[in-house]
This record gives C-alpha cells, sequence and structure tokens, in this order.
C-alpha cells in the first residue's frame, strides 16, 4: 500500500491585514438613511417638476412648484390647517377607541379558549370586510356627524390591532414565559415584564397597520359625505377644491396627506421602534 506524501502549503498572511481608512463624506452621506431618504424625495419632486411642465396641463397635473405654492397659500389663509386639525382630531378619537376595545378583546382571548375563539372567528368576519363600506349602515345608525366616522374607524383600527397583539402573545418564546413563572411574578408584573415586550414586534405592526388603515378610511369617508356638523377635514378640502377646478389646491391637500403619514411614520413609530424593539435587540 502506497502511502501518500505530505505536502505543506506556506500561507502568506500579507493580504489578510486589515486596514482601516476613514470613510469619504459621500460614504458617510450614503450611510445615513435619513439622507438617502430625503435624496429619494428630492429625484421624485423633480420627475413631477420635468413631467408636469412637459404636459403642459395644469388641470391634469400641476407643476411641483405651482402645488407647493398652493399649499403656503392653503396655510396662509387658514382652510389647509383648520382642515388638518379637524382630520387629526377625528383620527385620534377613532383610533385610541379603537385600541381600547382591541386591549379588552386580546386580554379576553389571551386568558380564555373561548375569548381566542371569538376573536379568531371575529377576524376572519370583520378584517376582509372595507370599513368604508361600513359608512352607510354608520350613517343610517348614528346619522350625519362625528359618529358614523368613529364608528368606521374603530372598525378599521380593531382588527389589525387585535389580531398583531394575540399572535404576538402566543409567539413569545416559552422560555420567557417559564421564566417569569419561575420568578414568581404577579399577573400584572408577568404580562407587564413578558408578554408585552416579548410580543411588542408584533404589537408595533398592529399599531403601524391600524393607523394606516384608519388614516385612509378617514380621508375617504371625508370624501364621501364631505363636512359634518359645520366642519370638515381634509378629504373634504379635496373634495372642496375639485369641484372648484382648483386642483392645485387639490395636490396641495393630497401632498399634506402624505406629509403627515411620512412625520408620523418617521418621528413617532420609528422613535418607538428604535427605543424599544431595537433597544431591545429583537430587530437589526
Amino acid at each position: 500500500m502506497l502511502e501518500r506524501p505530505e505536502i505543506f502549503h506556506e500561507v502568506s498572511t500579507a493580504r489578510l491585514d486589515v486596514v482601516e481608512r476613514p470613510l469619504s463624506a459621500w460614504e458617510k452621506l450614503y450611510d445615513n438613511g435619513a439622507f438617502r431618504k430625503t435624496a429619494l424625495l428630492v429625484i421624485l419632486a423633480a420627475v413631477w417638476e420635468l413631467y408636469a411642465r412637459w404636459l403642459g396641463n395644469p388641470l391634469l397635473i400641476p407643476t411641483f412648484s405651482a402645488t407647493v405654492g398652493a399649499l403656503f397659500a392653503s396655510i396662509a389663509s387658514g382652510a389647509l390647517p383648520q382642515a388638518a386639525v379637524y382630520t387629526i382630531s377625528m383620527l385620534l378619537k377613532g383610533y385610541v377607541a379603537g385600541l381600547a376595545i382591541a386591549a379588552v378583546l386580546t386580554a379576553f382571548a389571551t386568558g380564555t379558549r373561548i375569548g381566542a375563539d371569538l376573536l379568531e372567528t371575529l377576524t376572519a368576519m370583520f378584517n376582509p370586510l372595507p370599513s368604508i363600506a361600513l359608512l352607510p349602515l354608520a350613517l343610517v345608525w348614528f346619522g350625519l356627524g362625528a359618529g358614523s366616522v368613529v364608528f368606521v374607524l374603530i372598525h378599521a383600527v380593531l382588527w389589525a390591532v387585535a389580531l398583531n397583539t394575540f399572535a404576538g402573545f402566543r409567539s413569545v418564546s416559552p422560555t420567557w414565559k417559564m421564566v417569569g413563572q419561575n420568578y414568581g411574578l404577579s399577573r400584572t408584573g408577568y404580562i407587564a415584564r413578558i408578554l408585552i415586550p416579548g410580543a411588542f414586534p408584533s404589537i408595533l405592526t398592529g399599531l403601524k397597520v391600524g393607523w394606516a388603515f384608519a388614516w385612509r378610511t378617514l380621508i375617504a369617508a371625508e370624501l364621501v359625505f364631505g363636512v359634518s356638523s359645520g366642519s370638515g377635514g381634509l378629504g373634504w378640502f379635496i373634495f372642496e377644491r375639485k369641484n372648484q377646478l382648483l386642483i392645485a389646491d387639490v395636490f396641495a391637500g393630497l401632498l399634506t396627506v402624505i406629509l403627515f403619514g411620512l412625520l408620523v411614520e418617521n418621528l413617532i413609530f420609528k422613535t418607538i421602534e428604535n427605543r424599544t424593539v431595537r433597544r431591545w435587540g429583537m430587530q437589526v
């Protein structure tokens, strides 16, 4: 039997040295998420401006500069801030009420099997149902006023938040649950220190989805039946300006809706996410 010769290779470590060098100014900017997103927004605004100028029909698409001018004019007149305040106040009423009902349903579902069956059944029934489809019934039940809007907002928020929260509670690691039981935590302490932190990524997702559904439903509801109790929101502002063929003002209203969405996502929800799930190492 022949023996295999032993072969040795000398490995040079010259190429394995780690060379540190400072990042260039461009690399620092590129690593900044806020800079990248701002650059994308500037590019989109430039494309909008160029396309609108090329089209040359302000009744179809006004230029970005004309839209910004209409935005500042509407702010100066007070019409847009009044509409925005009304819409935000209605949104908060429906959103908070939806969160409260979702918390009760989730607590019942977490504590009992009947509650879990009830939540799963109700979610399967009502979650696919568009909230705006309930607006005709809401108008019959609550009349032309804030009650109808709050009702459809609760429907928009409730199921997304309850479903994601309940799914988050069920996905909490069994090890975490056993640790909480071994430490002898009370029921309140167990929920506050084990269940909620463990399920918070799902809870935060539900809050985001519920807010997005509520925001879209509210604007659509205001577009459908417009003014309520002598005052109107952003949806009514958009609808009214469309009837007057003030298309730049229509786009200003739409831009306000978009800017508010960006503000809530990047300041409120992003701050909560950075101080909770990212800080806890649950998300990279």
